[in-house]
């Protein structure tokens, strides 16, 4: 990592976000994706009972 001086922490700490964000959202994604392939799944249950 490059010697970033006096703003070391800042930079450091908006990486970390910025990771905790995106690992967030994909964490987000994964969830929704699967509650809705379970609706779907149910919705087609019922269209073919």
């Amino acid at each position: 990592m490059p010697d970033l001086g006096k703003y070391a922490v800042e930079v450091g700490a908006a990486y970390g976000l910025s990771a905790v964000l995106i690992v967030g959202l994909v964490a987000l994604t994964l969830w929704r994706g699967k509650r809705v392939k379970r609706a779907l799944d149910a919705a087609e249950g019922r269209r073919n009972a």
